[in-house]
């Protein structure tokens, strides 16, 4: 059996490392955030995720690893953040650079660097390739590089690293293969070998599709808004027909997946990707959107004060803790621009105040606001919904039905 090197241990570096160590694969977790490590080499999981907990503890129990120095290893699976340069919205492939520059120093010829960060079409061309022939190795013999994107969502994790079918990109089907096997080792489902440009473009693809089909849902918000339409009933009309299938809007697109990778096509294609930086101007909007609602609910009851207004819901999606791109830290960026503070926030799944004005305890946070504005739909919220009776309520999520509720 291989021995697997995973560096970035976030959001999808750590579960993947432990279901690689789970199913019985020699894994090292490896992250240059030596506090983290410390914190994971305690036995103590960095983040919530069900079942996570009862995965840490098997590829614990399995030998797992977890360091700060890089180590050899037979393959390296890179999974590091891939962020996006604003100004010209093209990928900034640093943190995949510098990951792959410290494989180079360690590993032995013959060991396969793969590459699950989410990158742009054809950036393992541009930056990585030429990166390890600097290093005066030659790709395919010395060194083989390999594509696997990832394909999970905080919050159904565990599930889907065991079910959702993968793609792998390679130089050499008999190293795709080597790779197949290795993530056959926890991988139900159905695994493709492709060329390394076509994995990257159908990952970043996947996220823009989706991206394009929640700005459809919120531009169809915009215009109800525009003429008091209801969107909800007007969606739901809609959606009878079977092959129509309309999402449903929100507050704005958050996580690290389809509020990022969209752009890497629009700075990449510039002038052929029309459609697709519409969309990305539209979820982007939204936070401005719901903050005119906020205004427009706030002049109607004659409230004047910002600081009686609450957010519920600091992450970018329900029962999980990520806050990466969320809507509402958006929102709040949106105030601060127009110097507009005090507004405040609760979140049951933040456990550390993030916020200036940001709550730990939802009873204080309920009784200190008039109006609160639902940009989660944390099953929290809908378990106490009843404590909101009796505020101003902006529901940005349509779960509520008490009197005195707006909508989007």
């Amino acid at each position: 059996m291989k021995k697997v090197n995973v560096i970035g241990l976030g959001y999808i570096g750590l579960p993947t490392a432990l279901m690689f160590a789970s199913s019985g694969v020699k894994t090292v977790g490896i992250d240059y955030n030596r506090k983290l490590v410390e914190t994971l080499t305690s036995g103590v999981p960095t983040f919530e995720e069900e079942g996570l907990e009862e995965l840490f503890e098997k590829a614990i129990k399995n030998g797992i690893e977890f360091k700060s120095e890089y180590t050899k290893a037979d393959v390296y699976v890179v999974a590091v953040p891939t962020p996006y340069i604003k100004e010209s919205k093209k990928i900034d492939p640093c943190y995949v650079v510098a990951a792959v520059e410290s494989v180079l120093d360690v590993c032995d010829k013959g060991s396969i660097i793969c590459i699950e960060s989410t990158v742009s079409p054809g950036t393992i061309d541009k930056f990585i390739r030429p990166e390890i022939e600097k290093k005066g190795f030659v790709i395919g013999k010395d060194v083989h590089i390999v594509h696997t994107p990832e394909r999970i969502i905080p919050g159904n994790m565990i599930y889907e690293l065991e079910n959702n079918s993968r793609t792998i990109g390679c130089d050499d089907k008999e190293i795709g293969n080597i790779v197949k096997d290795l993530y056959s080792s926890f991988c139900k489902g159905e695994i493709v070998i492709t060329d390394i440009k076509s994995a990257e473009m159908s990952k970043v693809i996947e996220n823009t599709y989706r991206d394009i089909n929640i700005a459809f849902a919120n531009e169809l918000t915009k215009i109800c808004r525009k003429d008091n339409m209801d969107v909800y009933e007007i969606i739901k009309i809609a959606n009878m027909h079977p092959r129509v299938n309309i999402l449903n809007p929100g507050p704005g697109v958050g996580g690290h997946c389809i509020s990022v990778d969209p752009w890497f096509l629009v700075g990449d294609y510039p002038g052929l990707t029309n459609l697709i930086w519409e969309a990305r101007k539209i979820n982007d909007s939204m936070p401005s959107f719901v903050l005119k609602r906020i205004s427009d609910i706030m002049k109607e009851h004659g409230i004047k004060d910002v600081t009686k207004v609450g957010l519920y819901g600091i992450t970018y999606k329900e029962n999980v803790d990520d806050t990466r791109e969320s809507p509402t830290l958006q929102l709040i960026s949106k105030m601060e621009e127009n110097l507009a503070y005090g507004i405040k926030s609760y979140d049951p799944f933040v456990k550390e105040n993030i916020l200036d004005n940001q709550y730990m305890d939802f009873e204080e946070f309920i009784k200190d606001v008039e109006i609160v504005v639902i940009m989660v739909g944390h099953d929290h919220i809908k378990e106490n919904m009843h404590k909101l009776e009796g505020k101003f309520i902006l529901d940005t999520k349509n779960i509520c039905n008490l009197s005195n509720t707006y909508k989007l």
